[in-house]
């Protein structure tokens, strides 16, 4: 059966294409994995064993390293997944021996608006529902490990409240002290719960609880999912576990989940979950899919460990990176490669003609609306308008040191005029451009994109950081929003420049990595200010510290670490086949 994306919904072409797939062995075979490497999870989705791979093939040579960024993306993304997915086929159509990295998706843009983020039309990521809904358990994983260092602080909490230091100390315990003011995490679930933003928690009886304050952020946001992605093997998770900063004293000393002494159980959550997933392209190429942090609220990379046994495994290795250059090329190139050490060949920066003419002037889509019919027709001034938001993106990776690759999302609406205007924007500002049809044909249409990817790999490059964590962290931020995100300075709230204050002066949180979240609709931290937005400065509201992850986090404008649901969430057409017991409705 000849597949056609544009008659067919994403989730039918999946179902199709599932029924021909490779068995994980199969992909072992491919792959050159050993039997005691692979994890089974089923027959078509497996685990792998990173520290036998890792410790088998120490002494090989790594293949070239992908990475995957975008423009600032409308409301409806811009297709990275897709495009990586594609990229990924299009090694496999040229026979070279590839491998590509994505993040698990969090079921809170599942059952919302942006959908599962397993690719589209003939560029996916399969099987798709079990990738949509858990796949092998590690958000699940991190969600318990979380939620575990909460129990142990607001048990800890009542307990210190209801017993004095004598009956405490018969148990083990010596008080900590705890300041109900200042708890620095929340708990985590794996949906957009707008209504769990802000909750009161510790309400009845004295045995109830402890009565306070608290909040939940989505599960992908959470401190333990950045140590999943940032962590190089089971001993560092360890180590970063214990530093995860819960509350502070009143005194102003930071608790931290060794001070509880959970961080040892919350390590045994997950065990499992540093091992990561293999899954498989429609096309039959091997994808591993680890670690899911959103790169407007979190780190927006997927594993570490990913990237290293796919630079072991295979020739090239594809890596995406969440949203616009500006959050999560940024944050692959100043935090991702300083932890790992890994150093890109070059980055693809996704463009799609209708995300060029959202910020050339049209209209902004509105999720779960038609798109406006702006989009469906030739503009092309709005294009070569918003090709300045293009330029400045190529623009941000030119300052790593390597030329990245214009990737021009194909639409079918987009026309040659269309085209032609980006081609010229991207050659100008100095990147290497390709049409990419992979969407509507898979590997075969993503043929001039590889090449040009290729090619780029070839050049030497001259890679170099935005700044040095030794640099004071309001210089770092300073630089961030100069050089990456276009503003004239940075802001602050009386709080946050308190907190950058104490940060900069104490020497165990001074030289952690720089973690911006900000919006991913916009340069700025506006996410109505499309193009390239001047005359402003960026506004950072709060600055949270992520210890065990080694990040500084900087909360910038309105930001929020638990994402709302829409009016029109894709749950409304989510449903299971009875007769077959199969989900449809997943895109």
């Amino acid at each position: 059966m000849k597949l056609d994306p544009t008659k067919l919904a994403d989730w039918q072409i999946a179902e199709e294409a599932e029924k021909t797939m490779k068995t994980v062995y199969q992909l072992r075979n491919e792959l050159g994995l050993t039997e005691e490497e692979l994890l089974p999870h089923g027959h078509y989705i497996a685990k792998v064993d990173y520290k036998k791979i890792l410790d088998r093939l120490k002494d090989k040579p790594n293949g070239k390293y992908i990475n995957v960024t975008a423009i600032t993306p409308t409301p409806l993304g811009e297709g990275k997944s897709t495009s990586t997915i594609g990229l990924l086929q299009g090694f496999g159509k040229k026979g070279h021996k590839a491998t590509a990295a994505i993040r698990q998706p969090s079921g809170g843009p599942t059952m919302n608006i942006k959908g599962s983020a397993a690719g589209g039309g003939l560029s996916q990521c399969i099987p798709l529902t079990p990738f949509s809904l858990g796949l092998t358990g590690d958000i699940n994983a991190v969600m318990n490990a979380h939620n575990l260092a909460m129990v142990a602080l607001t048990a800890r909490m009542q307990h210190e409240r209801n017993y004095d230091d004598t009956r405490l100390a018969k148990i083990g315990l010596k008080r900590l002290d705890i300041d109900p003011t200042r708890v620095e995490m929340g708990w985590v679930i794996d949906f957009c719960a707008q209504s769990l933003r802000h909750i009161v928690i510790g309400l009845g009886e004295r045995m109830d609880g402890y009565t306070m304050q608290s909040s939940f952020g989505i599960a992908v946001s959470s401190e333990v999912m950045a140590i999943l992605a940032v962590a190089n093997d089971l001993n560092d998770m360890r180590e970063r576990m214990a530093r995860i900063v819960v509350a502070y004293d009143k005194k102003g000393n930071p608790v931290t989940t060794a001070d509880l002494e959970v961080d040892g159980a919350m390590t045994a959550w997950m065990l499992d979950a540093l091992n990561p997933s293999l899954m498989q392209t429609i096309e039959g190429q091997p994808v591993f899919v680890h670690a899911g942090p959103f790169a407007n609220i979190a780190i927006g990379q997927s594993s570490i460990i990913t990237d290293r046994i796919g630079l072991k495994l295979s020739d090239y290795h594809i890596t995406e990176s969440g949203f616009g250059a500006d959050i999560g090329f940024e944050k692959f190139w100043n935090i991702k490669c300083r932890m790992s050490g890994l150093k890109p060949n070059t980055a693809v920066i996704v463009a799609t003609v209708r995300a060029l003419k959202c910020h050339g002037g049209a209209p902004i889509p509105v999720p779960g609306k038609p798109m406006p019919d702006e989009y469906l027709t030739e503009h092309v001034e709005w294009v070569e308008k918003g090709c300045e938001n293009l330029s400045h993106h190529i623009n941000t990776v030119k300052q790593s040191g390597i030329t990245p690759v214009i990737c021009i999302n194909a639409f079918s609406t987009d026309t040659k005029d269309e085209i032609r205007a980006i081609r010229h924007a991207a050659e100008k500002a100095g990147a290497r451009v390709a049409l990419s049809e992979h969407w509507l044909k898979g590997g075969e249409g993503a043929i001039e994109l590889t090449e040009a990817v290729i090619d780029a790999c070839e050049e030497e490059q001259n890679f170099k950081f935005l700044y040095e964590n030794e640099l004071p962290l309001r210089q770092r931020i300073e630089r961030l929003a100069k050089y990456v995100y276009g503003a004239d300075g940075v802001e602050y709230s009386l709080e946050a420049n308190k907190k950058a204050k104490l940060f900069e002066n104490d020497e165990n949180f001074s030289k952690l990595s720089t973690c911006v979240v900000k919006t991913h609709l916009s340069l700025s931290d506006q996410p109505a200010s499309k193009g390239v937005p001047s005359g402003w400065k960026l506004y950072v509201r709060d600055i949270l510290l992520y210890n065990g992850a080694g990040f500084i986090v900087v909360v910038a404008g309105n930001i929020s670490l638990m994402p709302g649901t829409g009016s029109n969430p894709a749950f409304r057409r989510i449903d299971v086949d009875v007769n077959t017991g199969k989900v449809k409705g997943l895109y």
